[in-house]
């Protein structure tokens, strides 16, 4: 039997003024109890599923989003085919209101598909919708998306960004993993994935232990949560979470941002250039490039390049937009060689 989840550390009382450091910043997941109650989408969900939807078509202005259509088969987890060459859903471009119908059509259905309208920009597609559903962010560059469907699984990834979850319709139970698991979660692809994100080959609903052993071990570091509409969830950076949507009718609203400067590249354009250029080198040269890892940036401090005068220390020195472009420039000469 896997062991039980821990439940993630939950806050009350809070009101979106309060979100201050200590919670956006934290490296700990952190469940904001009613944090967004006050918002008119969340009381429109709270008086019933059709207001819900009514409440979305207000800010409708003829968007076109993209949709993930599962059969009733898949049991509403979106996943890969049986050879992982392919995946269990299609994706189709349509009309949002479009989708809010169909949702609507297979309410209460002893079978229904799986619908699902993943990370949509808010303002792209629903005008409007952040003037009455506010939250202060404390000025970070958030990305504010909404996620849309009927019963849906997504199987456990990870985000490079901060994410503020904010459930505004149904109900979520998330199951989060700190980064150290990876190994125990059994990842796919990297270059192959349903939604951009490498995501976990383990089926929580039934796991099978004998291919994946060590997901009991992973299962020893979980934790999780379950929200109800105005709940928020912090999620830091890189960790692993699995997100099942419990009712009929779910809309998420979520915020991502970074805690770096626009002009840095996501470090899984290094971890992809890392396997073909260092993986399978022989051992001794692995472990050489390792130790130049450890020194150049895992540990990299003020001691690092203090031996060399600032005006030649180049890329070992403070970085910013002008050489971080100057470095990606020889990179590519390089590269196109």
């Amino acid at each position: 039997m896997l062991p039980a989840p821990k439940e993630i550390r939950e806050l009350t009382g809070l009101t979106p003024r309060d979100l201050g450091p200590g919670i956006l910043e934290s490296t700990e997941p952190l469940v904001l109890r009613g944090l967004l109650a006050h918002w008119p989408a969340v009381a429109a969900a709270r008086a019933s599923t059709g207001a819900a939807d009514a409440y979305l078509r207000r800010f409708y202005r003829d968007a076109t989003v993209t949709a993930m259509l599962g059969t009733p088969e898949t049991g509403g987890r979106f996943f890969y085919n049986e050879d992982l060459s392919g995946f269990n859903f299609a994706p189709v471009r349509v009309r949002l209101d479009r989708v809010l119908s169909e949702l609507e059509r297979y309410r209460g259905a002893a079978k229904e598909p799986a619908i699902y309208v993943g990370s949509t920009t808010i303002d792209t597609c629903l005008p409007g919708f952040h003037d009455e559903n506010t939250i202060d962010l404390g000025g970070r560059d958030a990305l504010g998306s909404i996620w849309i469907g009927n019963r849906t699984r997504i199987a456990a990834h990870y985000d490079l960004p901060d994410n503020l979850a904010c459930v505004v319709a149904g109900r979520r139970r998330f199951t989060l993993f700190p980064p150290q698991q990876v190994a125990n979660l059994y990842i796919g692809p990297l270059d192959l994935t349903p939604a951009g994100q490498a995501i976990s080959l383990v089926d929580f609903h039934d796991p099978d232990l004998e291919r994946f052993p060590r997901f009991a071990q992973a299962m020893e570091h979980a934790q999780a949560a379950e929200l109800e509409p105005g709940d928020a969830l912090f999620i830091p950076s890189m960790w692993w979470h699995h997100i099942e949507a419990l009712g009929e009718f779910n809309v998420l609203v979520n915020y991502w941002w970074r805690q770096s400067p626009d002009y840095m590249d996501t470090p899984m354009n290094a971890l992809m250039h890392a396997l073909m250029s260092v993986r399978d080198l022989p051992l001794e040269q692995r472990k050489a490039w390792q130790e130049l890892f450890r020194h150049y940036v895992f540990e990299a401090d003020e001691g690092t390049a203090a031996h060399i005068p600032e005006q030649a220390r180049h890329s070992l020195g403070p970085l910013d937009g002008d050489a971080v472009r100057a470095i990606r420039a020889q990179l590519l000469k390089r590269m196109n060689r």
